[in-house]
C-alpha cells in the first residue's frame, strides 16, 4: 500500500497580495483600452499659423506644450510640429556627409524661417471618436508621442500624448 503525500503550496500574504493586484491592474487596463481618446486628451493646446515664424513658435513653447498644431483659419489641420521635430534643424550635416541643396537649405535658418518651412504636412493622426486602445496601438506601431485629435472634417479638438495615457493608467493603478 502506497501513500500519497499531498503537497501543499503555502503562498505568503505578500504574495498574495500582488497577485491579486495583477489581476486588478489587469482588469484595469483592459477598462483603459475601452476609454474614449476625447476624455483623456488635453483641450488646452497650442495652435499656430503656417505663417508665424519659427522663432515665435519657439517662445511660445513652455514646459507644458511640447507640440503645436497648425491649423488654418477655419481650425483645420494642415500640419504639426514637435520641440523633437525642431532639434533636427539645430543639427549640423556631419562632416563628410553628401547633401545636395535641399538638404543643405534645411539647415539653414534665419529670422524668416516660418512654420509651413517646418512643420510635418501629413502628421499622424487619431478620430475623436476612437478609443485609447486604438490610440496606444497608433502610437506603439508609428513611435509617435502626440497625436492631433481631429474629426471627420479634420477640424482639431485636441491633442492626445503619451502621458495622458500614463496619468490614467497611474490614476487607475492606485
Amino acid at each position: 500500500m502506497s501513500i500519497r503525500k499531498k503537497v501543499c503550496r503555502i503562498i505568503g500574504k505578500r504574495k498574495l497580495v500582488l497577485m491579486a493586484r495583477k489581476e486588478e491592474l489587469s482588469h484595469n487596463i483592459k477598462y483603459i483600452s475601452k476609454v474614449p481618446v476625447k476624455i483623456v486628451m488635453d483641450r488646452e493646446f497650442l495652435k499656430v499659423k503656417p505663417e508665424t515664424s519659427l522663432f515665435e513658435l519657439i517662445s511660445m513653447f513652455t514646459s507644458e506644450e511640447t507640440s503645436a498644431v497648425v491649423v488654418d483659419d477655419d481650425g483645420k489641420l494642415i500640419g504639426f510640429i514637435t520641440m523633437k521635430d525642431l532639434l533636427h534643424y539645430f543639427v549640423p550635416p556631419r562632416k563628410y556627409s553628401i547633401a545636395g541643396f535641399g538638404m543643405l537649405k534645411k539647415y539653414v535658418l534665419n529670422r524668416a524661417t516660418r512654420v509651413e518651412d517646418v512643420m510635418i504636412r501629413r502628421p499622424i493622426v487619431i478620430g475623436v471618436d476612437d478609443d485609447l486602445g486604438q490610440a496606444i496601438k497608433l502610437m506603439v506601431e508609428t513611435g509617435k508621442h502626440h497625436l492631433p485629435v481631429i474629426d471627420k472634417d479634420r477640424r482639431v479638438h485636441g491633442i492626445l500624448e503619451v502621458k495622458d495615457i500614463i496619468r490614467l493608467i497611474r490614476i487607475v493603478s492606485s
